[in-house]
């Protein structure tokens, strides 16, 4: 740890941190000559020096202009340590002698602060005291304890002491889940994490916070932008109620339910490979209601037992077994009876391909080196002709090639289209308001246009 952060979680401002490191090394400076230190106003350097003037750490030297200088930074923080020591006496002197008046007075008892009946808020600012609070609610959970890391959380994390905290209630098991979006800068602070922990990516959820035992949860309110800054404007929002808890635990295991394994996410950053599992949608409505439409089963019950018939089971089973002999007889087309939409389904597969393909050319910087690479490895698999124009629109024109099979179609056309929607939409999709979107042209040609914005 540097002298600046000792002297800025002891309580100086930024700019009082300054002050203090400049007069430190060298004594006597005028106003002026601090604020050149600095950079910053005459004016801005007298309100600092007022400040530490007042709580003892400067001293003024009478002279025309007045001159100001300081101890060194050490015997500096052990004035502040001093002033803080007597600072908590007198608090602590206090609060015993108001437990003694409480004790001998007839008033009420106060209630518990452990009731959580009552919601209670508050609101905590700078990232020193948010990741205290978290410290303190990883020490205090029983059961469980859910973190939600957001891009960066992580960092925040191992430079405080609530990483401890959190690896030690793990230990004593606790449940503890880590929610976040890996990157490939901060992928290796995750290993300072026990063993125990587990922890999944998620592209869906940006925010943090914290939830212990579904009775307290922390919610950032703000963040300063830079990642590694101190967090001096940092904001949460402290809320101690069951219900709100409980909500807060549900909203998060539905995105963990959908979030990926550490394992499989972070060997996009160690192995430059794509392994996440890939999650195909099928057609909506009632898949048991297909099922019945296509093997011919009437959804009517009889109302009372009737006795076995054997002629009558095996009328049953043999017309069951037709219908199912005719599906398979139909092959491939045949699947889409229940709902399995198979060029849905291989265009789905295609774009995966495709994000996978643009991955592994994220290198190339210019966009068109990246689509000439594209095309080149597109008529290399065989799988037809691609090109690029500018009329009337930046745009690629697919030829894709013919389906054929002996029992029907397999529609790979669906995959290929995939594959070329998936790569452009993960290279340009979302960058500087880009935009893609797909038509076919007049001779049944895939045309994807590009809008790639401003």
């Amino acid at each position: 740890m540097q002298w600046r952060q000792v002297l800025s979680d002891a309580g100086l401002s930024d700019r009082e941190v300054n002050a203090v490191m400049v007069l430190s090394t060298k004594p006597s400076l005028k106003a002026s000559e601090l604020a050149k230190e600095l950079g910053t106003t005459r004016l801005d350097a007298y309100n600092s020096l007022e400040r530490l003037q007042s709580i003892g750490l400067v001293k003024t030297i009478a002279d025309r202009p007045m001159r100001f200088s300081c101890p060194p930074v050490h015997e500096a923080v052990s004035h502040l340590i001093n002033i803080r020591r007597d600072q908590l006496k007198k608090i602590e002197t206090g609060y015993e002698d108001l437990k003694k008046s409480v004790n001998t007075s007839e008033s009420p008892p106060v209630e518990e602060a452990s009731d959580f009946s009552n919601p209670k808020f508050a609101v905590l600012k700078e990232r020193t005291h948010i990741m205290n609070r978290i410290d303190k609610m990883a020490n205090e959970a029983e059961a469980e304890l859910t973190l939600v890391l957001g891009r960066f959380g992580i960092l925040h994390l191992c430079r405080s002491s609530a990483l401890g905290s959190v690896n030690d209630a793990s230990e004593r098991g606790v449940s503890v889940r880590v929610l976040a979006q890996l990157d490939r800068r901060t992928i290796r602070f995750f290993s300072q994490l026990h063993e125990t922990v587990q922890v999944r990516h998620t592209k869906d959820l940006e925010a943090q916070g914290a939830i212990m035992d579904s009775s307290e949860s922390i919610q950032y309110l703000h963040m300063e932008e830079n990642p590694v800054g101190r967090g001096k404007n940092d904001a949460a929002l402290i809320v101690e109620s069951e219900p709100f808890g409980v909500s807060q635990r549900n909203l998060v295991d539905s995105i963990w339910d959908e979030a990926i394994s550490f394992e499989a996410a972070s060997k996009r950053f160690t192995e430059d490979r794509i392994v996440d599992p890939l999650r195909v949608t099928l057609e909506g409505g009632s898949f048991l209601d297909r099922f019945r439409e296509v093997l011919d089963i009437d959804d009517t019950l009889p109302e009372d037992d009737t006795p076995f018939n054997p002629e009558a089971f095996m009328a049953s089973s043999g017309e069951i077994s037709k219908a199912r002999k005719r599906l398979i007889a139909g092959g491939i087309s045949e699947i889409s009876s229940f709902g399995i939409n198979l060029p849905d389904i291989l265009a789905q597969v295609g774009m995966r391909i495709g994000e996978e393909l643009s991955f592994s050319l994220r290198s190339i910087e210019g966009d068109i080196e990246f689509l000439n690479e594209m095309m080149d490895w597109w008529e290399h698999a065989g799988l037809g002709e691609l090109s690029y124009g500018i009329d009337p629109g930046f745009h690629i024109k697919a030829i894709l090639l013919e389906d054929s099979s002996s029992d029907g179609p397999i529609p790979l056309k669906e995959l290929d289209g995939g594959i070329i929607e998936g790569a452009l939409r993960s290279r340009f999709e979302g960058v500087n308001g880009a935009s893609i979107h797909r038509e076919a042209d007049s001779d049944g040609n895939l045309v994807y246009n590009l809008e790639l914005g401003n």
